[in-house]
């Protein structure tokens, strides 16, 4: 996962940094609402994180504008302004979550994970799924893990969709079968291990934690170990 963190307080742009990276979530900083929307409106990332009192531009401010260039990105401020009025103000700014410092980095965490485990396109159809730090954008039909892009055939591409919509579920060979091909292969054939096995190698072989695994006898599992 990419976060971009917009704070201008060094010590907690520095703790924030540390924390979130000691979860495996890839950081980017930005000391002022400035480069931080620059920063948000050049780069791919999965959640914005944003402090509303900066100087030169407001976190609300910053907000806004990056509302109009992305309506999906999940944002989450932080601020120490808790009154209902301050909170309606972020809100009605386009911000998805809200968290009055100072705060449980731990309860940070769990809200990151809430605001991205849904994004949804304007239609409100899911237009990206992800675990961990692999990331499949469905309607550019791309597939991102870490900072590194996986080209994927349309048939890896479908079958790593799959997995990614059943998360640490074993899925048997048999419902691969159906739901991936349609089709239901001879018991005995290695077909669906065939394809695994591609798409193991391309997401997971350069990675030193690997999430396509093999249960014996029972099927395969995406799972993050």
């Amino acid at each position: 996962m990419r976060a971009l963190v917009i704070e201008d307080d060094v010590w907690i742009s520095e703790m924030l940094k540390v924390g979130l990276t000691g979860n495996k979530i890839q950081a980017t900083m930005a000391l002022n609402g400035i480069d931080g929307l620059a920063l948000a409106k050049s780069n791919k990332f999965d959640v914005v994180i944003t402090d509303v009192m900066m100087p030169g531009m407001s976190g609300i401010e910053v907000c806004r504008e990056l509302r109009e260039f992305n309506h999906t990105i999940p944002i989450i401020m932080l601020t120490a302004l808790d009154t209902t009025e301050d909170k309606i103000l972020g809100f009605e700014a386009g911000a998805d979550d809200y968290l009055v410092k100072p705060f449980d980095f731990r309860e940070l965490l769990v809200r990151i994970k809430a605001v991205t485990r849904r994004r949804l396109s304007d239609d409100g159809e899911i237009d990206h799924l992800s675990y961990a730090d692999l990331i499949m954008d469905l309607l550019k039909r791309q597939v991102f893990r870490g900072d590194q892009t996986i080209d994927l055939t349309p048939r890896e591409f479908q079958l790593l969709e799959y997995l990614l919509r059943n998360p640490e579920r074993v899925i048997s060979r048999t419902e691969l079968s159906k739901e991936v091909w349609d089709k239901h292969f001879e018991t005995g054939t290695n077909f669906v291990d065939v394809y695994i096995n591609y798409v193991r190698n391309k997401i997971d072989k350069e990675f030193d934690t690997k999430l396509i695994h093999t249960r014996q006898g029972m099927g395969f599992i995406l799972e993050e170990k």
